[in-house]
Formats: C-alpha cells, sequence, structure tokens
C-alpha cells in the first residue's frame, strides 16, 4: 500500500510494473478505415445474463488485484481502505491503464462513482468501514434504486414507504429503470417515512441487501431489444438502522449527492457506441456526401459539441483534484452529452436514410438502428432534459424557481404527477 509522499515518478513507475505483470498492453492504435473492424453502434449492448456473469467474475478478480496491489482506491481514506493519495494519481492510473487490455466490463460505474460517495458522506461510519472496501475491491456491487413509476424526474414525489420499527425500517414499495440490480449486492434507496411533510423532505436514505428476503428484481426489455434496466420491487423488506445514510428526514440532501455525482459520471461520457466523429466524417465520405455544405455544417455541430463537453469535464476534472464535489453546474456536462447524441443521430438518420429501417447486411448501416433507440434514454437518464435546464436557470444562474411547485403541503395533500 502506497504512502502520500510518494512522488508522481515513484508511482508511474510502480504503476507500470503492476500493469506490464498483470496485463497486456493494447495493440497499436490503427487508422479507422470504413467497412473495417466491429460494426456495433448500440447505445445499449445486448447482453447475455451468462456471459454476463462471467465478465462480472472477471472484472471482479481484476479489481481484486489492482485493490490488494494499493491501486484500488488510490485517493480515498486510509481509514477505509483507501490510499490515501491525491486526486492526480487517480488521473494518472487512468491514463495508464487505458494503454492495457483490463477485464474491468463497466459494472463498477454506479456504485464507485455514485453510491460510495454518498456512503462516505452521509453513512454510518462503522458500517461506512465495512462496506467501501468491499466495494472498491469489487467484492460488492452497488446500484441505485431512486426513479419509481410516479416519480422519475420529478424524484420528490416518490412513494415507497419507510416505516420504523425499532432498530429496523421495513420498505415497501417499487422502484424502475435500476441498471444492474440484478447482479448487485447491494443498493442506495430513498423512501418516504412521513407522508405529512412537504414533498422534499420526510424522505430517509439507506442502504438495503438486495439479496434479503422481499427484494424481488425483474428485467425491463426495452425498444433496443436488451434489458439493461430492472424494476424492483421490496415487499416488507428489513434495514438495520445503523444502515440509515444521513439523518431522519434528510434523505433529499442524499439523493442530491448521489445525482450530483450521477451527472457529474454520465456527463463525463462520449458519444456512445459507434458516435466517435471519425466514424461519422468517414461515412459521410463513403457516400459521397461530405462536400454537401448542410452536411459539413451538422459535422462541425457534432464536433462543436464534443469540443465544448471535453472542456466542461476537464473544468470539472480541475474541481475534483482540488477537492469540490460535483454541484449543479455538472447538469450542464449532461446537457452537452444529450445534445451531441441527438445531433448525431440527425446526422446519421440524414446520410443513411432507409438504410437504417432494413437490415441488409451492408457494414455501418443498419446498426446504427441501436444507437438511435438508445438515445432517447439518455435524455430521462440522471434527469430528464428539462429537470437539467431548470437545475441550471435556477441553482448556476439564479433565475427564479419555476412557479407552481408546492413545497410546503403535505405530501398526502398533494396530487402526485401534476407537478415537476
Amino acid at each position: 500500500m502506497f504512502v502520500p509522499e510518494i512522488t508522481e515518478e515513484q508511482f508511474i513507475a510502480d504503476a507500470t510494473a503492476f500493469l506490464e505483470a498483470n496485463a497486456s498492453l493494447k495493440s497499436e492504435h490503427s487508422e479507422f478505415v470504413w467497412g473495417q473492424g466491429p460494426d456495433n453502434s448500440a447505445m445499449f449492448e445486448k447482453i447475455d445474463r451468462e456471459a454476463e456473469r462471467v465478465e462480472l467474475a472477471e472484472s471482479q478478480a481484476w479489481r481484486a488485484k489492482k485493490y490488494d496491489a494499493g491501486f484500488g482506491w488510490i485517493s480515498g481514506p486510509t481509514a477505509y481502505g483507501g490510499s490515501g493519495l491525491p486526486r492526480k494519481y487517480e488521473r494518472i492510473w487512468g491514463q495508464l491503464e487505458g494503454k492495457y487490455e483490463t477485464p474491468d466490463g463497466g459494472f463498477f460505474g454506479i456504485g464507485l462513482g455514485m453510491v460510495a460517495p454518498t456512503i462516505a458522506e452521509h453513512g454510518n461510519p462503522e458500517v461506512a468501514g465495512e462496506l467501501l472496501p468491499k466495494l472498491y475491491r469489487g467484492d460488492m456491487v452497488a446500484c441505485q434504486l431512486f426513479s419509481e413509476p410516479g416519480a422519475g424526474s420529478d424524484l420528490a414525489s416518490l412513494q415507497m414507504r419507510a416505516d420504523r420499527d425499532g432498530e429496523e425500517w421495513i420498505l415497501n414499495g417499487q422502484k424502475v429503470w435500476t441498471s444492474g440490480a440484478h447482479y448487485s449486492d447491494v443498493g442506495e434507496v430513498i423512501a418516504r417515512n412521513d407522508f405529512d411533510m412537504p414533498k422534499h423532505r420526510g424522505l430517509t436514505g439507506f442502504i438495503v441487501d438486495m439479496k434479503a428476503p422481499g427484494v424481488d428484481v425483474r428485467p425491463l426489455r426495452q425498444m433496443t431489444g436488451g434489458a439493461n434496466f430492472n424494476e424492483v420491487y421490496f415487499t416488507d423488506v428489513r434495514v438495520p438502522d445503523s444502515h440509515r445514510l444521513g439523518d431522519v428526514n434528510q434523505g433529499w440532501a442524499v439523493a442530491l449527492t448521489t445525482l450530483m455525482n450521477e451527472r457529474a459520471s454520465i456527463g463525463s461520457g462520449s458519444g456512445g457506441g459507434g458516435g466517435s466523429f471519425t466514424k461519422l466524417r468517414e461515412m459521410a465520405r463513403h457516400y459521397g456526401v461530405d462536400d454537401q455544405a448542410t452536411v459539413r455544417q451538422q459535422l462541425m455541430e457534432i464536433y462543436t459539441q464534443g469540443a465544448v463537453l471535453g472542456w466542461s469535464n476537464r473544468r470539472t476534472m480541475d474541481a475534483l483534484k482540488a477537492g469540490k464535489t460535483p454541484g449543479p453546474e455538472m447538469s450542464l456536462s449532461k446537457m452537452s452529452l444529450v445534445r451531441q447524441m441527438l445531433l448525431t443521430c440527425d446526422f446519421v438518420s440524414e446520410v443513411l436514410g432507409n438504410r437504417l429501417t432494413v437490415d441488409t447486411g451492408e457494414w455501418g448501416t443498419f446498426s446504427w438502428s441501436d444507437y438511435l433507440l438508445g438515445v432517447p434514454a439518455m435524455r430521462i437518464a440522471g434527469g430528464s432534459d428539462e429537470v437539467m435546464r431548470n437545475i441550471v436557470g435556477e441553482r448556476v444562474l439564479g433565475l427564479p424557481k419555476e412557479p407552481g411547485i408546492d413545497t410546503t403541503s403535505p405530501f398526502r395533500d398533494i396530487k402526485v404527477g401534476t407537478q415537476r
């Protein structure tokens, strides 16, 4: 395990030695050629559950190996099993690891990017000391349980019940759009414990055992054909009070911590799937439309949006290195990413036309249909476009709140579904 006094040079040497001993370098990047390589442009992969379990086991083994060598939670506090180094070492590690083939298949993004920071900030110290090392080592996987059928972007309208019973809480209700619930060990859940308080109060957060009696996980089929999300039913699920996040009735603050980290995580992504600018540019050349003014304008807008997104993410990384936590400005990154995706959809539809609707076997055509069908989900994930604009307007620009939102009446007197 490293000590905080280690120099960057020594860290790079140690990290490189570890990677060379345990992973293989990626093949040299070759120039993209239209019609060659994998023909996959999907936003959400259609993964066989059995193959997914194998990939998860491989990813967990890799996380355990690098955690045991001191690279699993580089900037984490030593009291919780981290290496105690400055955040810049995380960036250095990420750049080094990115050069190697590793089986870290995206199973830990929600747990480490959203749930773990919330546990660290709001969790019981003893429970945090137990869970955080397991999450970062890959021994446990976590999911986020926020959205409900009647409370998606209007998260404060959630109706899942949390009733106290001595030193335990009993949870009853339903959550939807829960990524990874079927393979997660624990989940972060926000529930309503007091229906006589206003909608943003009377909420409390918990860490729940996803294998506990009464937890029922069911897959949700998407219009892409895959089932990347789940609906989760809770029937008399008991949670010890020690696994409560924050104070009773302070669940909204807990949720905001998670949501800001979620938007930072989503916004730091790329155009997804096959949406690289190079591939789009070569598509225009292949179909002989790269000299058309409207096509060139579309490409310029996609490139510009990507550049702005990159600058925004760089600013975020600088803020994180300075010890700041993600704030409402992260909604801008999420909005920029979705905007780039929508521009990509318009471009692909314009260039390919009816090649998108029929699978003729031609490379780089029908495969884009999975991308177009997946992008609408990103307009909702982490908060809808409309909610993001309200956050930016109110909390970044300081504009007045949208009128008509009842934040004072008891929740039981509010007709759910009539407000943002």
